[in-house]
């Protein structure tokens, strides 16, 4: 019985250890597999793309050549803008210096899709009418054109808003690298990965009470910033050590350092974050990383400790204290010399008052960038490849339309007392010539990032659809042309199932019979609804798909008069097409697309297509001209020049809700619209609205003159307006007009042609 016992107590004693042993064997599998999964994770990433990179948008470059209608003031607003400093002898790039009338400056170097243009120094000659000469400063060798780098507009960031300039280890000043590791890590270079004496520092202060910091190793810390958390717990620490360990295995030194240098957070700009010494060096002290000099070496390094403590710009007492202790730590560890350090402690912080842009105080126009990029690229591209975006923005442009929008906007709630207080705008600006939008405007508070009421804001265009009314019926010259008498009396339209429609006018009168270019100039409703009924709604509605709307739209009888709601820059689509003489090109805001190194990846080309036959549009934009002249926009005379010529409309909807203006002039064609975002009256008109913003910004722009060129196909006659027939050129309130050839009327007023000459043009329409 006491041996049976014995043997019991033996096997449980085998058994236990066994169980023992069994545990410890798999805690080192679950060790195990945890170190693997931890070198997968970390080689998987280390050795794949380590860094997202934005993607960087530019405005358009600034070109400059003889002839170029720019003033030194507008030049030199550009240059603020690319942050280009003014010294009194420029020779680095992004410096320049003004002398009278001739600008001397240095460029910056700078990857365009053709090519890179290397930084130049020249001298830009100006006299009243513009640049009057470009030249190289040393020799004087003219130039035909230059670029200047564009100014950056904004970027695409990554999930976390992440933004760095990547730069190689062998790009890095010997400074850097010795101030990290007189300050991070001094035994960087003698450790791998975990610096024992650095670990029993943090666990006595542990134990001291002092809580769970210190000990870490420069590729601790990137191992913390590039793949764990903050969290400051045991299980976090360990972790973190191992996979320092496996990454100083795997990767050499020069590796793990050049991956901390672009890996580090030295600041915040807004909503985005500055990551690495390639752009901290840009941020602070508008540089690039290779020209930095030991004292500016010093603040940056001293930024890792804390850089919203230290942040230079806020608490520059605190960060020249910390700077001045890094500079004492390089040369407590030979880095650098005594004299060396006394030099450096005496400079300046060198922080440069206003960081180059990151987040974009374009937040309508890079809407539009970001849906235009969209139709092209994937998302995750283009907030990881670090794409270079040329667009379409003139950031002078941008400028006076925002300027003109607010001002504006609040003269008018000032001079209504209070009355239409809460008006919005909106306004689309493009270049007649290539449908670039130059400027563009969601709001009257432009940096807010709200609602973009440029893009979004759908509502009713009023008279802006008139002009399409009228070239509908004028590609008819047989029946209708800009002499044609139309009938402005009153219209009762029965309609079943629905109240009758009875439009009026504006003025609340009928004006019997009026010419076609009179009821367009004076904006008559009466007129165009019985225009838009005889020759049709749906011909209507289908010129305005033609002209650039690419949704369909509801005909109905009310769609004449613009119950049609469209967005500012559908209308702006519309207007572009009338003004390039009927043929459409879709609005674009990006010209090119490059790699990170400045590879072309893409191109936005011109895409033109002819929809409507040039001698209507001519005869409509002449008839626009008229709105201007003498019409509901006339009032511009008084604020721009008398030969501009501009065309436009005017546009306004029922009960004063929607205020409308769109107009162009020779080269610059632009869309307002002036409301409420809760659809309540404003009490404003098109032409007291919208059309002030309008031309206030067009004043500040100093536009080309609207000189129509003749198509073929048009004869001009002299007309009689009260009759719509022949007249002569010295009859009273004659007018001469243009008509496509043979629609000229063939019968003469009391005061017209000669008899001979008025069965002469009827044989001629006979043959014809």
């Amino acid at each position: 019985m006491v041996k049976r016992s014995k043997r019991i107590k033996k096997k449980r004693r085998i058994t236990w250890k066994k169980l023992f042993f069994i545990a410890i064997l798999f805690g080192v599998l679950i060790a195990a597999a945890y170190v693997a999964y931890l070198d997968l994770t970390l080689r998987t990433r280390f050795e794949g793309k380590r860094f997202a990179l934005p993607a960087r948008v530019y405005a358009r470059p600034q070109e400059l050549y003889p002839g170029l209608k720019l003033r030194t003031n507008e030049l030199l607003a550009e240059l603020s803008l690319l942050g280009y400093r003014e010294t009194s002898r420029p020779s680095e790039p992004g410096s320049f210096h003004l002398r009278g009338q001739v600008v001397d400056l240095v460029t910056r170097p700078f990857d365009f899709a053709n090519g890179r243009q290397e930084s130049m120094a020249l001298q830009a000659i100006f006299d009243s009418s513009g640049v009057k000469a470009l030249q190289q400063q040393i020799d004087g060798t003219p130039l035909d054109l230059v670029r200047l780098d564009p100014v950056m507009i904004g970027g695409i960031y990554p999930g976390k808003n992440e933004d760095r300039v990547l730069v190689g280890l062998k790009d890095v000043p010997r400074h850097v690298i010795d101030g990290l590791i007189a300050v991070e890590d001094h035994r960087y270079y003698s450790h791998h990965g975990i610096d024992p004496r650095g670990i029993a520092r943090a666990v006595f202060t542990i134990v001291s009470g002092g809580g769970l910091q210190g000990g870490s190793t420069l590729t601790q810390q990137l191992i913390k910033n590039f793949y764990l958390t903050a969290d400051r717990t045991l299980k976090r620490k360990f972790t973190e050590m191992v996979m320092a360990v496996l990454l100083e295995i795997h990767y050499s030194k020069e590796e793990i350092l050049e991956t901390y240098i672009n890996e580090v957070y030295l600041a915040q700009d807004g909503n985005r974050a500055i990551h690495g010494f390639g752009l901290g060096c840009s941020f602070f002290f508008d540089k690039p990383l290779e020209k930095i000099s030991l004292s500016e070496t010093a603040l940056l390094v001293a930024l890792l400790k804390g850089p919203a403590y230290y942040n230079p710009r806020r608490h520059p007492q605190r960060a020249m204290e910390r700077r001045n202790l890094v500079l004492a730590k390089m040369a407590e560890s030979g880095f650098i010399t005594k004299n060396e350090q006394m030099a450096a402690r005496t400079a300046p912080l060198g922080v440069i008052d206003r960081p180059p842009r990151g987040t974009s105080p374009y937040p309508a126009f890079l809407d539009l960038v970001l849906r235009q990029l969209r139709r092209d690229y994937r998302e995750e591209d283009l907030r990881s490849e670090g794409l270079r975006i040329i667009t379409t923005l003139d950031p002078r442009a941008q400028g006076v339309a925002e300027k003109s929008l607010a001002g504006r906007l609040s003269k008018l709630e000032k001079s209504r007392g209070g009355s239409t207080k809460g008006l919005q705008g909106a306004l689309v600006l493009t270049s007649v010539h290539d449908a670039e939008v130059q400027a563009l405007v969601g709001d009257r508070e432009p940096r807010y990032k709200g609602f973009d009421r440029a893009l979004d804001a759908r509502r009713p265009v009023g008279s802006l659809i008139k002009p399409v009314v009228y070239l509908t019926a004028l590609q008819d010259p047989q029946h209708y042309t800009l002499a044609t008498l139309l009938d402005d009396s009153p219209l009762v339209l029965k309609q079943e199932g629905a109240e009758d429609w009875t439009p009026q006018n504006y003025d609340k009168r009928s004006h019997g019979k009026v010419p076609l270019r009179t009821a367009l100039a004076n904006s008559y409703n009466l007129s165009a609804v019985r225009l838009g009924l005889a020759i049709g709604v749906a011909p209507v509605m289908k010129n305005l798909q033609r002209l650039g709307i690419d949704r369909k739209l509801p005909a109905y009888a009310a769609s004449l008069l613009g119950a049609n709601a469209l967005s500012p820059m559908e209308v702006t689509q519309v207007y572009q097409t009338i003004a390039a003489g009927g043929f459409r090109t879709p609005l674009k805001a990006i010209r090119e697309v490059l790699t990170a190194d400045g590879k072309p990846l893409q191109r936005y080309p011109l895409e033109v297509d002819q929809v409507v036959d040039p001698t209507s549009l001519y005869l409509l934009t002449v008839a626009l001209q008229d709105v201007v002249r003498e019409g509901t926009a006339r009032r511009l005379a008084a604020r721009l020049p008398s030969d501009l010529q501009a065309a436009g409309k005017t546009g306004t909807t029922n009960e004063l809700r929607d205020s409308w203006f769109a107009g162009f002039t020779g080269d610059r064609l632009a869309v307002v619209w002036v409301g409420r975002d809760d659809n309540q009256p404003t009490g404003l008109t098109g032409s007291t609205g919208a059309m002030t913003v309008w031309g206030d910004m067009m004043a500040g722009l100093d536009p080309e003159p609207l000189v129509l060129p003749q198509p073929d196909g048009i004869e001009r006659a002299w007309i009689d307006p009260a009759s719509g027939l022949l007249s002569g050129s010295d009859c009273p309130d004659a007018v001469e007009l243009p008509f496509i050839a043979g629609s000229a009327p063939i019968d003469s007023a009391p005061c017209g042609p000669p008899p001979g000459k008025s069965i002469k043009n009827w044989f001629k329409r006979w043959f014809r």
